[in-house]
């Protein structure tokens, strides 16, 4: 197992340094709330890093689930009067009559 697995790019994090690493990723997983933590997509990246760490799964999906679970935190701080996933999440939109 090697948490020192670096991700071929760094994930931004909104407060300190991006993450380089397997480790530093589950470091700032390690220091949110743990309401916050205890959400889906924070245990499915938990979920993605361990399997990265344990060369079971790829570095891609590691990085892409925290990726996510960073964007779902920052629509949640954007409008917090929305509870839960997005209401527009998967819906297409078009003008006039045209159909799909």
């Amino acid at each position: 197992m090697s948490w020192d697995r670096p991700f071929a790019q760094p994930v931004p994090l909104p407060e300190g340094p991006p993450a380089q690493t397997l480790r530093d990723a589950a470091d700032y997983i390690g220091k949110l709330p743990q309401p916050e933590r205890d959400g889906q997509e924070w245990r499915l990246a938990v979920q993605m890093l361990i399997d990265a760490a344990e060369d079971r799964g790829p570095m891609l999906f590691a990085r892409m689930g925290i990726v996510r679970a960073l964007e779902v935190h920052v629509e949640r701080t954007l409008t917090p009067e929305r509870q839960g996933p997005s209401q527009d999440r998967g819906k297409l939109k078009c003008d006039g009559d045209a159909s799909i």
